[in-house]
C-alpha cells in the first residue's frame, strides 16, 4: 500500500536519494528544502506524487504549517523522516558561539519542532513512524566534531524517550545512525571553525582514519530505508553502513570495563 512520507532536507544527499526511491515505488512524498528549485527534477518526473515545500526547519511556526499543508494535501502522514541537518567541524575550544547555536538549532530544535508537529496528526490516525536521522557519532564520538557529536547525542536521548511516550498511540520511532557516506556532509554543507594550530596534528590523525573503504555509498542505503519504512515492528536504532556496529561494540566494551572498575566507588556513593 502506498505511503505518504514527509522528508526534511530533501534537496540533496540522503534526503533526495530517498525521496526519489519512495516516489519510484509509488509512494507520495512531501519534500522540504530551503530552496525548492533543487526538487524540480523530481516534480517534472513524478508530478502530483511529490509536494515540494520551502522550509527552514529552524522556524517552528513554519514547521507546524508545513505538517498541516502536508496533511491537507495528501490526507495523512504515515512517515516523518527528520533528515535536515549539517556538521560543524572544529575542536570544542575552536567552535564559536554562533556555530554552536546554529548547530543545535538545526540538528536538535529543527528536528524537535517537526516531531512535535507530526505527533498529533499521527496520534489522530492511530499510526505513524518517526525516523530521526542521527549518526554513529550520536553513539560514539570523534575528536574535532564535538558540537556535532553533542547534537546527535541530544537527538538520541530525545528520541529514545519519545519512543516510549508515543508507542501507546501506535507511533513508532527509529534512530538511523549512518557511518561516513560520500554525501557532501563533509564538503559544501559543512561549517568549519577557525583553526587553532594546536589541534592540527589531531585533525590530521582524524582525517586519516576516514579511509575510502570506510565511506559508504549513499545510493546503497535505499533498500535499508525502504525495509525500515515497511517494517511492522521497526527497531529503535538502525546503523547504516558496515563501520558502525563493530566500532560501537569496542566503545561499549571500554565503557562497561570502566564502569565495572569504578563500581565500588559508585555503589558507596549511594549512601546506604
Amino acid at each position: 500500500m502506498s505511503k505518504t512520507i514527509f522528508i526534511s532536507g530533501a534537496s540533496k544527499g540522503f534526503g533526495k536519494i530517498w525521496a526519489e526511491a519512495f516516489l519510484k515505488r509509488g509512494d507520495k512524498v512531501v519534500a522540504t528544502a530551503r530552496n525548492i528549485d533543487t526538487l524540480q527534477d523530481l516534480v517534472t518526473t513524478y508530478g502530483d506524487a511529490i509536494l515540494p515545500l520551502q522550509l527552514d526547519v529552524n522556524d517552528r511556526e513554519a514547521d507546524f504549517a508545513a505538517i498541516e499543508k502536508a496533511k491537507a494535501h495528501f490526507g495523512s502522514i504515515d512517515v516523518l523522516i527528520n533528515n535536515a541537518g549539517f556538521g560543524v567541524f572544529g575542536a570544542v575550544e575552536e567552535v564559536s558561539e554562533k556555530e554552536a547555536r546554529d548547530q543545535i538549532e538545526t540538528n536538535v530544535f529543527g528536528l524537535l519542532w517537526l516531531t512535535q508537529a507530526a505527533i498529533p496528526v499521527m496520534r489522530e490516525q492511530g499510526h505513524g513512524h518517526i525516523i530521526q536521522i542521527s549518526s554513529v557519532l550520536g553513539v560514539a564520538t570523534v575528536p574535532t566534531l564535538g558540537i556535532y557529536n553533542a547534537s546527535k547525542f541530544a537527538v538520541e536521548g530525545l528520541s529514545e524517550t519519545l519512543a516510549a511516550e508515543v508507542k501507546p498511540f501506535g507511533i513508532n520511532v527509529t534512530l538511523v545512525e549512518p557511518n561516513g557516506f560520500s554525501t557532501d556532509w563533509g564538503g559544501p554543507s559543512a561549517l568549519r571553525s577557525e583553526k587553532n594550530p594546536v589541534y592540527d596534528d589531531l585533525r590530521e590523525a582524524v582525517t586519516k582514519g576516514f579511509t575510502p573503504e570506510s565511506i559508504g555509498k549513499p545510493e546503497a542505503t535505499t533498500d535499508a530505508i525502504i525495509k525500515l519504512v515497511d517494517a511492522q515492528n521497526p527497531p529503535l536504532r538502525l546503523f547504516l553502513g558496515k563501520v558502525g556496529l563493530p566500532w560501537v561494540k569496542q566503545v561499549y566494551a571500554q565503557r562497561l570495563a570502566t564502569w565495572e572498575e569504578w563500581a565500588e566507588v559508585s555503589t558507596a556513593a549511594h549512601g546506604h
